[in-house]
């Protein structure tokens, strides 16, 4: 559309600069104006196909084909849905990895570029560094671990995955970017324990059969018992950053409680 703008301008621009015809070359031009401005609008995906985009993926829990790499960057696949092999492993052992292939994953959050889509998993592949632990006096860290050998209570169990189409995104549906992201998600797998579920603990079988949680069990785990929770909610108790799972709405609530990524508490009211 933008060529037959183009088009229309350098037609216009040979008519007759007579008097008379002044009034037909106005009108041409002003018809190219609105063909050139009707071709920039449409150029790139429109804001009904983002939203549709947000309702249809948002929340959806599939199952990851590849190891997910920890960090902001994540892996990166290409219009044909190619994933990029060599920047994947790269980022793996930069930041090491944060999912195994087989995991159940849950797209938290949608990002829309100018020719990228940027989909979250799992919440993201954030340090999971507190505000207060970035400020420095003078070029010293205001805040310091006691410990440099404790184990870390912060770690980022996410990633992220980015649709680099290599030019302006077109209006793409759900099920083309389902498509395009069937090489590293699985959203077709309605029962992903059975990809892991021989190195769980009977117990925990049990439990997910029977569509429960019980404490010990990690977030994979929880998710193929419960799916996706309604709420999730992160407080600081005892100095130690803590993330609540939160089912259902009252009376009937279910309380899960993560401390890193082990279940420590579940409360049912």
């Amino acid at each position: 559309m933008i060529a037959m703008a183009a088009r229309r301008f350098e037609l216009c621009a040979r008519l007759p600069k007579a008097p008379w015809k002044w009034l037909r070359r106005g009108l041409c031009l002003a018809g190219a104006f609105l063909l050139a401005a009707s071709a920039s609008s449409k150029e790139g995906m429109d804001s009904k196909t983002r939203i549709d985009i947000i309702r249809g993926l948002l929340r959806e829990v599939a199952v990851t084909k590849i190891p997910l790499p920890r960090g902001k960057r994540g892996v990166y696949v290409d219009r044909q849905g190619k994933l990029d092999q060599a920047d994947a492993q790269k980022e793996i052992r930069t930041n090491g990895l944060a999912m195994q292939a087989g995991t159940p994953a849950e797209i938290t959050k949608i990002e829309f570029k100018s020719s990228e889509v940027v989909f979250e998993i799992n919440g993201g592949g954030k340090s999971g560094k507190k505000w207060y632990q970035h400020i420095e006096i003078d070029g010293v860290p205001t805040v310091t671990t006691e410990d440099e050998n404790a184990p870390q209570q912060n770690l980022a169990f996410g990633s992220s995955i980015t649709l680099d189409y290599g030019q302006a995104l077109p209006d793409l549906s759900v099920a083309q970017l389902k498509q395009i992201l069937s090489g590293t998600l699985d959203f077709a797998r309605h029962t992903p324990t059975v990809l892991y579920s021989p190195n769980l603990p009977p117990q925990f079988k049990q439990a997910i059969k029977d569509h429960k949680v019980v404490v010990g069990m990690d977030r994979d785990a929880v998710l193929s018992a419960k799916g996706s929770p309604d709420r999730r909610v992160r407080e600081v108790r005892d100095g130690v950053e803590q993330e609540d799972w939160i089912y259902g709405n009252p009376p009937h609530v279910l309380f899960v409680t993560f401390d890193g990524d082990q279940v420590v508490s579940v409360k049912q009211y």
